[in-house]
């Protein structure tokens, strides 16, 4: 099987990602925005925003997606975990997933006022 699988559906080609070499996480981003909102939902969080390189279009192919989201009472750290694992299968780059609790408080408040809505 060539794509990544997430609840039996297949996203992208992660073999063609891994042979041509690694996509620059903007690019994956771009290319899958409705399936992040879909995965962050799907494992009992909301409201996914992206942030960092990718957001301010500075990446590179050694770069991560850093998403920053809201947990609701539901979600387990558990949640937070699959969501990076379905995430990075899915995207073929790194990926950071955050709570804004998580956030280092000295930069805290830069981060949440530079986040834009997946």
């Amino acid at each position: 099987m060539n794509g990544a699988r997430h609840n039996g559906r297949i996203f992208g080609n992660t073999i063609a990602l891994r042979t041509l070499g690694r996509m620059k996480p903007s690019t994956a981003f771009q290319l899958h925005r409705s399936a992040i909102r879909r995965i962050v939902e799907e494992h009992r969080a909301c409201n996914p925003r992206v942030f960092g390189s990718v957001l301010r279009g500075c990446d590179t192919d050694h770069s991560d997606l850093d998403l920053l989201i809201d947990p609701t009472p539901e979600t387990t750290l558990f949640d937070i975990g699959a969501i990076r694992h379905a995430l990075m299968e899915l995207l073929g780059v790194p990926v950071d997933v955050l709570t804004p609790k998580a956030l280092p408080e000295k930069f805290r408040a830069a981060v949440l006022a530079e986040a834009v809505p997946v």
